[in-house]
């Protein structure tokens, strides 16, 4: 009994480690744009995109300079569906991602891009900022800079 008692006093937290990946819709992640009352940045990115993983710790560090503010940071997922949850959780973990993360389960980028922005033909990376209460909503399909993104917050902000 002390062995079963110890093996999950050693299996649980390493198992509750693991981040918590959620699967949506794009409809899902609609909803969650339009019913929001604080700033997003929303990334959309994958565990294989360089520029991506490059950008992410920009992001972060951005947000939490605005954490008064309530800014939340958005991490969608573009990864294929053989790495969800698994590996996409795993490496979310090893990075120390603190963001709210969704793996986005749609395939057709011609139904979901043009959801998010007219012009997005579905490369990554590609951040969209929005403010409900403000209006403001900007979109960058491209890399964004560590210069670049606390300017952006602020605009959103204002």
């Amino acid at each position: 009994m002390k062995r079963i008692i110890l093996l999950l006093l050693i299996l649980l937290p390493a198992l509750g480690a693991l981040a918590q990946v959620k699967k949506i819709k794009i409809t899902d992640l609609e909803a969650h744009m339009q019913n929001s009352d604080h700033p997003l940045v929303i990334s959309f990115w994958a565990t294989w995109c360089a520029p991506c993983v490059e950008e992410i710790p920009y992001l972060q560090e951005g947000v939490a300079q605005f954490a008064d503010q309530k800014v939340e940071l958005v991490l969608v997922s573009l990864d294929f569906p053989k790495d969800f949850p698994r590996k996409l959780e795993a490496f979310v973990k090893n990075k120390n991602y603190k963001a709210t993360i969704y793996w986005l389960d749609e395939s057709d980028a011609d139904y979901f891009c043009p959801k998010i922005n007219a012009r997005w033909q579905g490369g990554i990376p590609a951040t969209l900022f929005v403010n409900n209460k403000t209006g403001y909503r900007r979109f960058f399909d491209r890399a964004l800079t560590d210069r670049q993104v606390v300017p952006e917050i602020k605009a959103a902000l204002k």
